[in-house]
């Protein structure tokens, strides 16, 4: 060994040394660097685990609320034309009611006009009536007291007059 040495130069407790030297500040690397730089990987690593969980849970809620509002949307969309298509036949069912109303009302004051107009006839018909009955009873009167011969008394007259 002392041939290799003497050739190459090499000394043994130095390298021994070395090697010492070498193992501890591989040792303080690995405890002040290795360490610390592990957790930290380690903790950013939970991290990204964690985000791409909360990315994959935020995807399903935003599927699951997308189908709630669908299911909402088309719920609403069925609950408004069936409330359109109530008023639609509230609206006809009034339309219709009115339109019969109108007819009744139509018919009474037909009805109400055809009475008023008989009664105004009757009314009429009392007047002309008396008037007739009256133009005759002066036209007989004085007929009567124009042609009268002196045996018909002027009471008689009178009394055809009040007749």
């Amino acid at each position: 060994m002392d041939a290799i040495t003497s050739t190459f130069h090499i000394d043994i407790k130095l390298i021994i040394a070395q090697l010492i030297n070498f193992a501890i500040t591989l040792v303080l690397v690995y405890f002040v660097l290795g360490r610390p730089l592990i957790k930290m990987m380690h903790k950013r690593d939970l991290h990204i685990k964690e985000g791409v969980n909360n990315a994959a849970e935020a995807k399903e809620l935003i599927e699951k609320t997308k189908s709630e509002y669908d299911l909402a949307l088309s719920n609403a969309q069925a609950e408004a034309n069936t409330i359109y298509q109530e008023g639609k036949k509230q609206a006809e069912l009034k339309k219709t009611e009115m339109i019969e109303n109108a007819k009744v009302e139509v018919l009474l004051m037909i009805e109400n006009g055809k009475k008023s107009l008989e009664s105004e006839k009757d009314k009429i018909m009392d007047d002309v009536k008396k008037e007739i009955v009256e133009l005759a009873i002066n036209a007989t009167s004085k007929i009567l007291t124009e042609h009268v011969s002196g045996s018909l008394s002027s009471d008689t007259v009178g009394k055809i007059k009040s007749i």
